[in-house]
């Protein structure tokens, strides 16, 4: 199956808006996304990423700016004349069609011969895997099975770009690391565009070329997952991105862009991003994988143990400083509940923002 992305170049969003009365959900998203490109829009509930999406796919009308396929204006179209590929978060099959009916449903609308029809179905259920499962209904199926029954759907159609809003979502964990894989088999399979829908940062970094991060109706930055994973532009970025460490403290030192910031009496190193003058305000992030338990004292914190689970090759614990502040960190061996720690800070991943 050869998709019709091959016919264009670049999706591009230009200034596209969408305000719902006196509230901007989007505001100004501008992004160009090349063909094959698999995007991740990332963030936490109501920044906007599934606005974006439906505005995409002209479930929504935009209030604001331009959606360009090439040099083709999409915003002013029909969602069925945009022609693009969709897979919702409840799968949204027909519960009295077979699973070939389902997947062929958008070609019998778009009056295809049967015969053509029959073979774009097969050969769809055939890279989803669900060979020998077209005759049952969707009811029959795993939770699983009934998210490729939909991807099978978006993809039959031969749709310049696929539109998936959370399709994990509703899957257990083991489902979502296995459909995780597939996804990302599907897309490079097909030659495909996708543009995906999540609030996991884990899935953004396992399935896309670029994470776009939105906060509040807003593109905050837009990157490779490895860079935004070691290399997040703001404080908020840094925490969706799994910095769940936060301590507040004064910058006492500064040397280029590492800089030395004091945390109730005790000094820790990092790389500082953004704008800080020495004496200013700051906040420092640090994963809990970046925290561990030590002998010693150098960028280190003393707390006291709170809790300490088992994750079977290392344990994971919370624990709290003499001033309340909470501390996630790793270590290799158990420690007791309501013993004190000395907790280091690895510097060389530790980040430094203004408060």
């Amino acid at each position: 199956m050869l998709l019709a992305s091959s016919q264009f170049d670049e999706l591009r969003l230009d200034r596209m808006s969408r305000s719902f009365g006196t509230v901007n959900a989007l505001k100004d998203i501008s992004l160009t996304i090349r063909k094959g490109e698999f995007i991740a829009l990332l963030g936490p509930s109501g920044c906007g990423k599934s606005t974006a999406l439906n505005c995409l796919a002209g479930l929504l009308a935009t209030t604001g700016g331009s959606i360009y396929l090439d040099d083709r204006r999409l915003d002013q179209l029909k969602p069925e004349d945009r022609g693009f590929g969709m897979v919702f978060q409840n799968y949204a099959l027909f519960p009295h069609m077979t699973v070939k009916a389902n997947v062929g449903f958008g070609l019998k609308m778009r009056g295809m011969a049967k015969a053509e029809a029959a073979r774009r179905v097969d050969e769809a259920l055939a890279l989803v895997r669900l060979e020998t499962q077209g005759n049952k209904l969707p009811g029959q199926l795993s939770g699983g099975q009934q998210q490729r029954v939909a991807i099978a759907r978006a993809i039959v159609i031969e749709p310049p770009l696929v539109l998936m809003d959370e399709p994990l979502s509703n899957l257990d964990a083991k489902l979502r690391l296995e459909m995780r894989a597939e996804i990302r088999r599907i897309h490079n399979q097909l030659g495909a565009t996708t543009v995906y829908v999540t609030h996991d940062q884990d899935e953004a970094l396992s399935l896309a070329d670029r994470i776009v991060v939105l906060r509040d109706g807003t593109i905050r930055q837009v990157g490779a997952p490895r860079d935004l994973y070691e290399n997040p532009d703001h404080l908020d970025v840094a925490e969706f991105m799994g910095y769940r460490n936060r301590l507040a403290g004064t910058l006492v030192e500064r040397d280029g862009a590492r800089g030395t910031v004091d945390v109730g009496g005790v000094r820790l190193s990092g790389t500082v991003r953004g704008n800080i003058a020495t004496g200013g305000s700051a906040i420092v992030v640090a994963r809990s994988d970046d925290i561990t338990v030590t002998d010693g004292k150098a960028n280190a914190l003393a707390a006291t143990v709170e809790t300490i689970e088992y994750r079977g090759r290392e344990y994971v614990g919370t624990a709290r400083k003499a001033d309340g502040a909470e501390v996630v960190f790793h270590a290799s061996k158990p420690v007791s509940v309501g013993s004190p720690v000395s907790l280091s800070v690895d510097a060389a991943r530790t980040l430094i923002f203004p408060a």
